[in-house]
């Protein structure tokens, strides 16, 4: 039998991208078909339109009519594998959509292995004794932190009477300062600190016209 009528060709099964780009490559020639026969039409209803009634019109209005039937053939054609392509355009929308579905599934699927692996390895137990740990940490290290910011010899009470000294004692050395100031215009605790050349005159205009000479 394969030697009479020979055996299928061996090669890739075509796929409805092949074959839609092969019904649009005829769709395409039918277009420049029918084209051409609107171009013809246009010709014959130019001339029929400047002849008058006759044999000669008659035969130019046959010729158009084979022309408009050849026309409506190839557009019924042309329709026919439209609607071809159409179909198997939602058909690869569909296979298409369906591929990325089983994408998504197996996606999930790799993902929720690998959380099991991933959780399978925690143990709740170490993380509760850890987050146990660092509470006392944390309260340790308050603990120090209260030590360290603690004062050293500060009176936790102060008497009113000892508060009223104090500031007596405070007003009573101002006015001494106030009443030094006035006699010699320096504070006593300063005086020891004025050198003694400050009450020396001033240089004269001549030594200094000499300098600028």
């Amino acid at each position: 039998m394969n030697r009479l009528f020979g055996s299928a060709p061996k090669g890739p099964k075509p796929t409805l991208t092949s074959a839609i780009s092969n019904l649009d490559s005829r769709i395409s020639s039918f277009d420049v078909k029918i084209a051409s026969l609107n171009a013809e039409l246009s010709g014959y209803q130019s001339k029929m339109s400047k002849m008058r009634e006759g044999p000669g019109k008659a035969a130019l209005k046959s010729k158009a009519l084979k022309v408009l039937q050849r026309r409506k053939q190839y557009e019924s054609q042309r329709d026919q594998l439209q609607s071809q392509v159409w179909n198997m355009e939602q058909a690869q929308t569909m296979q298409d959509n369906l591929a990325g579905v089983m994408t998504t599934v197996d996606a999930m699927k790799t993902t929720q292995k690998e959380l099991k692996k991933q959780y399978g390895k925690v143990d709740l137990d170490k993380i509760e004794r850890m987050q146990d740990e660092m509470a006392d940490l944390m309260d340790v290290g308050n603990e120090i932190n209260e030590t360290l910011s603690r004062g050293y010899e500060v009176p936790d009470d102060v008497d009113e009477a000892e508060l009223d000294a104090e500031l007596e004692l405070l007003g009573a050395e101002m006015e001494m300062e106030g009443a030094g100031m006035e006699a010699g215009g320096v504070p006593d605790f300063m005086r020891d600190e004025v050198p003694e050349f400050i009450d020396e005159p001033p240089e004269t205009n001549s030594k200094v016209q000499e300098v600028a000479r």
